[in-house]
């Protein structure tokens, strides 16, 4: 008897655990579906400003010929692809459709596709933020007005979300309201923010941070930074002794560099990049307001000609519209 009711209870449980993990299954494609339909949601100028271009160029043509090229390639150029990468993508297209002598141009969808894969591939094996370990760090840069400190109470949101002890230091001591902003994402979020008075030393907030990380066991520290590109050596000055901090104070993190870059902007972005990546050592980008411009290939142009990986990217006013980067879905939301 007891037997019994011991294997039937056991069953019970089991049945239980068994209905939980299908929830939870559930749950979870629920959750990649909704990311997934956000992404592609806020790719929608991009896909209509290229893809659908595109896929019009294909329907218009009876045969693949140089004038078929030549169109895709100023339908690239114009959503920001950049010149370089744009040529890069055609030639590998042309050699592709000569190799399997494709004439039907319905074709050369698919074909331009995976080029345009193996070119965001070609030197960038990993999008993934570092902050797997405990503790990291994150440090913050980008010119004003790129949605800095927006990412960061987003990300910090999201890092807070997924479980992890977060504390935001506010390292953007020089402009305006840089700290008011971020107290208010910091209690949207309900993170911990380090501060100190306007104008303060930047580094001097950094170094605190680290210690209150270092206390509270944290799991990751985001930590902003001023963005006065256009006063190139103070800022140079300015990162290489918070740099120095990090690496002196907070060895031990694994450490992420997060240029904040502004899709709206084009090719502008690619110039700012440029520019922080001789001021400092870049690990990934963060692309904000990707669904407020019809030029997403700048995403493209990014990895393909600047050798950066694209980590994050915002895709809505949302907390939950900051994702991580991930290339398959977005050249699937592109193109499907």
């Amino acid at each position: 008897m007891f037997k019994n009711l011991f294997n039937k209870n056991n069953k019970t449980t089991l049945d239980n655990i068994e209905d939980v993990n299908r929830e939870q299954e559930v749950q979870d494609q629920s959750k990649n579906v909704s990311l997934f339909e956000r992404l592609k949601s806020g790719l929608n100028k991009t896909r209509k400003g290229m893809t659908e271009k595109i896929d019009a160029v294909l329907r218009s043509y009876g045969k693949v010929d140089d004038e078929l090229f030549d169109e895709l390639e100023e339908i690239l150029v114009t959503a920001d692809v950049g010149i370089n990468t744009t040529m890069k993508i055609i030639d590998g297209l042309r050699d592709k459709v000569r190799e399997n002598k494709v004439s039907e141009p319905d074709k050369v969808r698919e074909m331009l596709k995976e080029e345009i894969k193996e070119i965001m591939t070609e030197s960038i094996n990993d999008n993934s933020l570092n902050v797997n370990t405990s503790p990291s760090v994150i440090l913050v840069v980008g010119v004003n007005g790129v949605g800095k400190t927006t990412t960061i109470g987003k990300l910090s949101y999201k890092l807070k979300n997924d479980g992890k002890k977060v504390i935001v230091a506010a390292g953007d001591t020089f402009r305006a309201a840089a700290i008011e902003q971020l107290e208010e994402w910091s209690a949207r979020s309900k993170t911990e923010l380090i501060k100190h008075q306007e104008g303060a030393d930047p580094a001097a907030i950094i170094f605190d941070g680290i210690q209150a990380a270092k206390s509270r066991k944290a799991d990751v520290l985001i930590c902003d930074t001023a963005g006065r590109l256009h006063n190139k050596k103070n800022l140079m000055n300015e990162l290489n002794k918070i740099f120095r901090v990090v690496d002196k104070e907070f060895s031990e993190a694994s450490k992420e560099v997060l240029l904040v870059l502004d899709a709206t902007t084009g090719q502008n972005a690619i110039n700012q990049a440029k520019e922080f990546k001789e001021v400092c050592d870049i690990t990934g980008v963060a692309l904000t307001k990707l669904d407020g411009t019809a030029k997403g290939g700048i995403v493209i142009a990014i990895q393909s000609e600047l050798n950066l990986p694209i980590k994050l990217i915002g895709v809505g006013e949302k907390m939950e519209d900051l994702q991580e980067f991930n290339m398959d879905d977005f050249i699937d939301a592109l193109f499907n």
